[in-house]
């Protein structure tokens, strides 16, 4: 049974591309129809977030030669345990495609409340048996502690692409420059196929034959700029020892984005030449997201695999010096870092999934980060938490300066229904989280591992490494400008003395006369 991973990978890969052109493209489900637009959107970002997040781990298997190795041998020798768990992913499968079987393919989207329990079960079971079957229960504990908080970063990437590719979404409409490049070089690809094309650039209109398509946000190949620069990221942390960085990012990565915006243009021209030659029906739901998503995907791949193929991108590797000691995974200072960062993401869009005022989910979101804190108490209380006045100080002023510049808002969608204990059970654990758990976990991924990863001796190196993690903190909050103020504050007071207890003693501060002001002021819309 030899190579028994690799033919899973290959099946578990062939049977998600099967469920996405069933559903995206065959019959086409359009959540704005299906009566439970919230819950569909959801569901469908989850699949988008189990694409990326199968890829960012299958790149990082393929380069630990020894996680490679043991999950290939592990996948090998099947047992009885093996088949209960091909016995689950099959009768999940099952019920993934029973509502495509039992509907009209036209009629999923009036029906699609009455399938949604025997879609979620069946993605349930599915996904759980194909991860057990890959990697065997015995082994997955023995592989997280190996993986460390490379594994969790890399989990974190991916499961955050989609997040960078609605992050861009504006780039489409705000450079008009990239719109027309778009809306041209189409048309010259269409007229060199011999096609008389229409075109009306004032309202982005194009076609041939009949076919027509107004080039929006489906055209942009935003995608394709996301998924290229996340599994980069990712690829170039995994090989970060032996790529040469500059020429990857300063080189490869411009022409990368370049390729990737060259195949949307003739992604786009095809499907408008099947829209008017073969069928308008396909070429519409080839316009869709998810079509785009597996597209780019590969092609993200295939860029990867050019980089990895060429030696003049790399130099040889340092020699080893590693002492063989490994680590319990709660106890790895940089998994204590990394792991309750993507608990408190992935927390916070699982209660978006869940409610339909995602604010009521906090004190769910809550319980999670502090679960999360006290599996790794023990590197966290660790860290150096001397008192130092000047970081109560930096903290303070950052929450003034946050409370001053508040403009208003609106207040927490759903809080006005709260009353009575439910009301001060929720103003407890948002007070809680925000004053406690939410600095130390901000603090700890931005402050104490990004900007150790991205820094250097050199005053520009460490100029950078601040700038980004400024930035990258800004983008997490909804007031960019406070918030990137806020987080150079943040990280001079830990460069200061080389503390993170420090950064984290002044955002509790700062969040803590905040969550005050808006207990006294009743304005929850300030945090």
């Amino acid at each position: 049974m030899r190579h028994q991973f690799y033919k899973l990978t290959v099946l578990f890969a062939l049977e998600m591309l099967a469920i996405v052109l069933i559903f995206q493209v065959f019959s086409s489900v359009e959540c704005r129809l299906t009566g439970i637009e919230t819950v569909c959107r959801a569901l469908r970002s989850a699949t988008i977030r189990i694409l990326c997040v199968g890829i960012g781990l299958g790149l990082f298997i393929w380069f630990r030669p020894h996680l490679h190795r043991r999950l290939v041998t592990a996948a090998d020798s099947v047992d009885g345990e093996a088949r209960r768990w091909w016995a689950v992913h099959l009768i999940g499968l099952g019920l993934i495609f029973v509502p495509w079987l039992r509907a009209d393919p036209a009629s999923l989207n009036a029906d699609f409340q009455a399938h949604l329990v025997t879609l979620l079960a069946g993605a349930v079971l599915a996904s759980t048996g194909a991860l057990f079957l890959l990697v065997p229960r015995r082994d997955v504990s023995a592989l997280l502690r190996e993986g460390g908080a490379g594994l969790a970063l890399v989990v974190l990437v991916a499961a955050l692409i989609p997040d960078l590719a609605d992050a861009l979404a504006p780039l489409w409409w705000a450079f008009r420059g990239l719109i027309l490049a778009t809306f041209y070089g189409v048309a010259v690809v269409l007229a060199a196929l011999g096609f008389h094309v229409v075109l009306n650039p004032d309202f982005a209109t194009i076609g041939t034959e009949g076919f027509f398509v107004e080039m929006a946000g489906t055209c942009s190949g935003i995608e394709g700029f996301a998924l290229t620069t996340g599994f980069f990221a990712i690829y170039s942390v995994l090989m970060r020892d032996t790529l040469r960085l500059g020429r990857f990012w300063m080189i490869v990565f411009p022409l990368a984005l370049l390729v990737s915006w060259l195949f949307n243009v003739l992604r786009i021209a095809a499907l408008i030449a099947i829209g008017a030659r073969v069928s308008p029906e396909l070429a519409v739901n080839g316009f869709h997201s998810f079509a785009g998503w597996l597209f780019f995907t590969v092609l993200a791949l295939g860029v990867i695999w050019v980089v990895q193929a060429r030696p003049s991108l790399h130099r040889a590797p340092a020699a080893a010096t590693g002492t063989g000691v490994v680590i319990p995974f709660r106890e790895d200072p940089s998994a204590a870092l990394i792991t309750p960062f993507i608990v408190f993401m992935l927390s916070g869009l699982l209660v978006q999934s869940l409610w339909q005022a995602p604010a009521l989910g906090y004190p769910l979101q809550a319980a999670l980060m502090a679960a999360a804190l006290w599996l790794f108490r023990k590197p966290l209380l660790a860290l150096d938490w001397r008192f130092d006045p000047v970081a109560l100080l930096a903290g303070a002023v950052v929450g003034v300066g946050w409370i001053l510049s508040f403009r208003g808002g609106p207040a927490p969608e759903g809080q006005s229904e709260l009353t009575g204990a439910a009301l001060a059970g929720w103003i407890l654990c948002r007070t809680l989280g925000t004053t406690f758990l939410v600095p130390v976990i901000e603090e700890g991924f931005f402050r104490g591992y990004l900007l150790q990863l991205l820094g250097g001796r050199a005053m520009w190196q460490t100029a950078l490494a601040v700038a980004v993690t400024s930035l990258a903190f800004a983008l997490l909050h909804g007031r960019v400008i406070e918030a990137g103020l806020a987080g150079l504050v943040f990280a001079w007071v830990a460069l200061r003395r080389g503390r993170l207890g420090d950064a984290i003693v002044a955002h509790a501060v700062a969040n803590g006369l905040i969550a005050l002001t808006a207990l006294i002021t009743g304005d929850w819309s300030l945090i």
